[in-house]
């Protein structure tokens, strides 16, 4: 009997790192590159690049993923709205930029701390889609732009829940980052 659930176990797992992957492939061919300008005037583009509920949906399927082997600094998603619109557009930026790039250290961190499977599997997946907007944020031309401004880091508590991340990261791409497209996107 034993037997039987140790090879029952192991068939699902191996169906549930198959859904994953199938999922990833799907989800990465949907839309392999978006042009900085497309990120800005399209939000279908920018909707398409948001990968954060296809993970949230695998994290699920994937119950390997209690907790992550590292912390991971959530970034400050609150918003506060007179202060943020003192800011420029290049302030803005820089700070989600700087955002981004500690989530996507943090995550690489991770990372290589997992073990084999989907749990490793979403991490590299929560990291190249991190790296995507970063490409992305460091393209978009700021009319008048010249050094790059400094920013100050606002992270939030450390966190080793995945769902926490994912749901951090998801609000920093639909707050922060889609407030500064939006003013951007007077121009398109």
């Amino acid at each position: 009997m034993h037997y039987r659930l140790t090879f029952s176990h192991w068939i699902g797992c191996l169906i549930g790192m198959l859904v994953v992957v199938f999922s990833m492939v799907a989800s990465e061919l949907s839309h392999v590159h978006t042009r900085p300008i497309d990120f800005v005037c399209d939000s279908e583009a920018r909707r398409m690049m948001n990968k954060v509920k296809d993970l949230q949906v695998e994290m699920v399927v994937c119950s390997a993923v209690d907790a992550l082997p590292s912390d991971i600094k959530l970034p400050c998603i609150r918003i506060h709205k007179a202060t943020w619109e003192r800011k420029s557009v290049h302030e803005q930026r820089a700070e989600i930029l700087l955002s981004l790039g500690t989530l996507a250290q943090d995550v690489r961190s991770a990372r290589t701390l997992s073990q084999p499977g989907c749990g490793l599997t979403l991490l590299e997946r929560l990291e190249h889609s991190i790296n995507n907007y970063l490409h992305v944020v460091r393209l978009l031309h700021i009319e008048g732009e010249q050094v790059g401004p400094q920013a100050e880091l606002c992270l939030g508590r450390p966190s080793k829940d995945l769902g926490l991340v994912l749901k951090h990261f998801g609000l920093l791409l639909t707050g922060k980052l889609e407030w500064v497209i939006a003013e951007m996107a007077k121009g398109c």
